[in-house]
């Protein structure tokens, strides 16, 4: 049996994290506890220091389909490149032109947002093309 998963992040700054990937995926912020007007609210209420009210946060797929992704705060910036990264599917089913066309436009979306771009790899017979990025914290992802 399959077993559901979530994707966790150590960053500086989740509430921002989950802003960019909340964007990049199409998720929302995960909302807060029923009963709760806002998440502010929530963590007062049970005794969080405002000052840690940005320690984590988590953004859900609106349609249920995909896994929750968790930012959580660590004291230690990022040292070295991911081992697991995310490949962002933004040109499914496209190929040649038509897929770098859809790739760079949406590069473009997220630079607007705060990702980097690190290179772009055109299609070559084995791979179908793809652009290299980092989040604003400069995690790499992949436009897939």
């Amino acid at each position: 049996m399959a077993k559901e998963f979530q994707v966790t992040y150590d960053c500086a700054d989740p509430g921002a994290q989950a802003a960019f990937w909340a964007q990049a995926l199409g998720y929302r912020i995960q909302p807060p506890p029923e009963g709760f007007a806002d998440w502010a609210a929530a963590l007062t209420a049970w005794g969080v220091p405002p000052e840690r009210h940005n320690d984590r946060s988590a953004i859900t797929d609106p349609d249920g389909k995909g896994p929750r992704v968790f930012f959580q705060k660590v004291p230690e910036g990022k040292t070295a490149k991911n081992r697991l990264h995310l490949d962002v599917r933004s040109a499914p089913g496209l190929t040649g032109d038509e897929r770098m066309v859809a790739l760079e436009a949406e590069a473009t979306r997220l630079e607007g947002l705060g990702a980097k771009r690190l290179y772009r790899l055109d299609p070559d017979g084995m791979d179908e093309g793809i652009i290299v990025m980092t989040d604003p914290e400069g995690n790499e992802f992949c436009l897939d």
